[in-house]
């Protein structure tokens, strides 16, 4: 568990493990703002990117938006961290959190403006670099409120909130961006508008605990870098809780980046875009319907390794579905089984992690070490994938492979001992 002072009562509030229940208004805004962040990732990446670079370079769009999207992943995978990591020795009066917040979805959404300006794809990946390094010092933040802010015994049910957003902001971007603001730039511009207006309030409207100038930890480049490595020795329930959520996230990057192509190419569904639609409402619907309830019921039981295992096994009997029956309907069965175990495992494993953290003074270095193991998946699983369909029997192969992945990461989560 989190290592705390013996002396508590010493402890200012920014260090000190929480004890009073946040209320639904906070719940709210900061499901408000992880709405407006993910939408910010995720509908660039489904929809404004590939038009943009297909407009720029059709005869090399595969490629281009390759070399796009892999720069942004891996600005995320550096980005995150180095915010948290500077976020934990903000020493402001107002509080060490949401000064980054506030400049993250501002950097972020000029950013986005800036983006929908560029014509040529060294524009479109410079500005897209700086887009995710602005909106993951921005998801830095909002993740370490959990432990600043929120008691164990409700981390489960808080966490099902805040994970509902990552596949509800990809349905309302694409919906915002298809039928409302149709244009790639003005849906660029729509974006931008909506990351602020989602985003802010969280840090205007709520309460933030200044770290005193006494307590922040002296600093060097060296010491920062070598922060970023936390000896699996030492904290061996950190590395097993990075591990677990490291595999499951590339079986759902293995399960999902391809589903278009499975359409249309392993079902031979006649609308694969449609078709896409449809399974992405049925995840997200899913995933709605399970991540609060499990994570409620993770906090009332006290049991966090359960829900996980189960969840994981939900997810790899889809992933085995598609493997076995690959027809419109069991791919349709697939999306609601796939988005209801993937929602019980984000709120669930969501609070499990924030009780192994090493240290309350490094709970957002921390984090942002752990949400590498979000990000480099989706860096790793389009090559991963594609390898599997190409040179390894095709799509049964690839969500076998899915299922495997998935079920071995969440059935390791019993190796961490210090969390029931």
């Amino acid at each position: 568990m989190t290592t705390l002072d013996p002396e508590a009562s010493a402890l200012p509030a920014a260090l000190a493990e929480p004890t009073v229940r946040v209320r639904r208004g906070w719940i709210a805004l900061l499901f408000s703002a992880n709405l407006g962040v993910w939408m910010a990732f995720f509908t660039p990446i489904q929809i404004l990117l590939p038009n943009q670079v297909a407009a720029i370079a059709p005869d090399h769009k595969e490629t281009s938006l390759a070399w796009a999207m892999g720069f942004g992943a891996l600005a995320a995978i550096v980005a995150n961290p180095l915010a948290g990591a500077f976020s934990d020795r903000t020493t402001l009066a107002y509080g060490r959190r949401h000064v980054w917040t506030v400049g993250g979805a501002v950097l972020g959404a000029l950013s986005l403006v800036l983006l929908a300006q560029q014509q040529t794809i060294l524009g479109v990946t410079l500005a897209w670099v700086a887009a995710q390094a602005c909106f993951n010092a921005m998801l830095a933040a909002l993740t370490a409120a959990l432990p600043d802010r929120v008691p164990v015994d409700q981390r489960g049910g808080v966490s099902g909130w805040a994970g509902i957003p990552q596949a509800l902001g990809l349905v309302i971007g694409a919906v915002l961006v298809t039928t409302v603001f149709t244009g790639n730039v003005s849906g660029y511009l729509a974006v931008a508008v909506a990351v602020l207006v989602l985003g802010l309030p969280f840090a205007f409207l709520t309460g933030d605990d200044p770290l005193p100038r006494e307590h922040k930890p002296p600093f060097s480049l060296g010491g920062l870098v070598r922060g970023m490595w936390i000896s699996p020795r030492r904290h061996p329930d950190f590395a097993w809780a990075w591990g677990t959520r490291f595999l499951v996230q590339v079986g759902n990057a293995l399960g999902t980046l391809y589903l278009l192509y499975f359409l249309e190419d392993g079902v031979g569904y006649a609308d694969p875009e449609g078709g896409l639609l449809i399974l992405i409402l049925l995840y997200t619907a899913g995933m709605m319907a399970t991540a609060v309830v499990a994570g409620r019921l993770s906090d009332r039981s006290g049991q966090r390794k359960v829900f996980v295992v189960w969840s994981g096994v939900i997810m790899a009997v889809a992933a085995l579905l598609l493997a076995i029956w690959p027809v419109w309907l069991a791919a349709v069965v697939a999306a609601v089984l796939l988005g209801a175990g993937y929602g019980a495992y984000l709120a669930v494993d969501a609070a499990l992690i924030t009780q192994v953290l090493p240290a309350a003074t490094t709970r957002g270095k921390d984090l942002g070490v752990i949400n590498i193991a979000n990000s480099a998946p989706q860096a790793l699983g389009p090559f991963a994938a594609a390898w599997i369909v190409v040179y390894l029997g095709g799509y049964p192969t690839l969500y076998a492979a899915t299922a495997a992945v998935t079920l071995l990461g969440s059935v390791l989560v019993r190796k961490i001992r210090s969390v029931p």
